[in-house]
């Protein structure tokens, strides 16, 4: 690979990775005094259950029909087979008990934690993961949510003290250690060479906000029915500048062949700001998704693991052209 060909890469060459990690729960693993408590918090039996496969949790997503006919969505983890998750799930419940009912995200129906396994129902969304390349017409779709959700959400309703820190950064720990280094210069020889530039970047960046952000907002955390737009799994919300979200959403594009520039520069969250936000974001996001991807050990998920370097690296290009 020469030094200029991480520029060239394009959606032929990485596209966008299986949303699908390799270690989902399956409903008949649950433990028997745990789906009797699911069926005890929604009031009926569980006539029917089909384990999802999307997203990348440790854990179960699973839809159910129960034997009055009513659906939820389940999602559980357990804190001694998936601690990770389970902890994840907890702020999840926290955040989304906040969540004011005009936001565009599933409704939490119930939910427990006896300290081992964490549960959550929510209400079951008939829909489907936007296509994957984009289609402009869904990606706008998403994009006006995500500017009315910013509208619903600033002043953030979830207190900062329930909430996890952004993941952003990554830049000075990969300067700092010559392996996982070695590994993002595999990746993007550029970025390996501007490692210091990269850094002040992610170093100087404000992240000063009153916006509750997503933390989290790539296609396979969306739900698109025929007329509205949903945004779920909300464990890394944090509070800050409400473009946020947008850019990260902006980035993925570019693994569909679509230039996400035109985009930023007419989105009413983002054609205002000064140039140096965006690349701040753009330096933040691609730092902490390439570091955890190089530095992800021989047990980490290859799925979740190609996703985060994908991902990582279509922030780098944008930002790339950007400078």
């Amino acid at each position: 690979m020469t030094r200029d060909s991480d520029e060239r890469l394009t959606a032929a060459d990485l596209g966008m990775p299986e949303a699908t990690g390799s270690r989902r729960m399956d409903w008949a693993a649950l433990p028997r005094e745990v789906t009797a408590r699911i069926e005890q918090l929604l009031g009926s039996p569980v006539a029917r259950a089909i384990s999802q496969p999307g997203g990348f949790s440790e854990g179960l997503a699973a839809r159910v029909r129960l034997g009055n006919g009513k659906r939820a969505f389940i999602k559980a983890a357990s804190s001694l087979m998936a601690p990770a998750e389970a902890d994840f799930h907890r702020r999840e419940i926290a955040v989304s008990e906040r969540l004011p009912r005009e936001v565009p995200a599933p409704r939490l129906l119930e939910a427990y934690d006896d300290g081992t396994w964490v549960v959550l129902a929510f209400e079951e969304i008939p829909g489907h993961l936007p296509a994957q390349p984009w289609q402009r017409e869904e990606l706008h779709r998403v994009l006006a949510a995500v500017t009315e959700m910013a509208e619903i959400l600033t002043p953030s309703p979830v207190d900062q003290a329930i909430l996890t820190k952004p993941r952003l950064g990554g830049w000075r720990a990969i300067a700092g250690d010559a392996a996982v280094r070695g590994k993002v210069e595999e990746l993007s020889p550029w970025a390996a060479h501007h490692v210091d530039r990269l850094a002040a970047l992610e170093e100087n960046a404000s992240l000063d906000g009153a916006t509750l952000l997503h933390g989290d907002l790539y296609p396979f955390n969306i739900m698109l029915t025929a007329d509205r737009v949903f945004v779920i799994d909300w464990p890394h919300a944090w509070i800050g500048p409400r473009h946020c979200d947008a850019v990260t959403l902006m980035s993925s594009a570019s693994l569909s062949d679509v230039d996400p520039q035109p985009i930023a520069e007419n989105h009413p969250l983002t054609r205002d700001l000064d140039p140096v936000q965006i690349n701040e974001v753009l330096a933040l996001h691609a730092g902490f998704l390439l570091r955890t991807a190089a530095a992800a050990g021989p047990d980490a998920d290859p799925h979740i693991v190609a996703m985060m370097t994908a991902l990582g690296l279509a922030s780098l290009r944008w930002l790339r052209k950007r400078l």
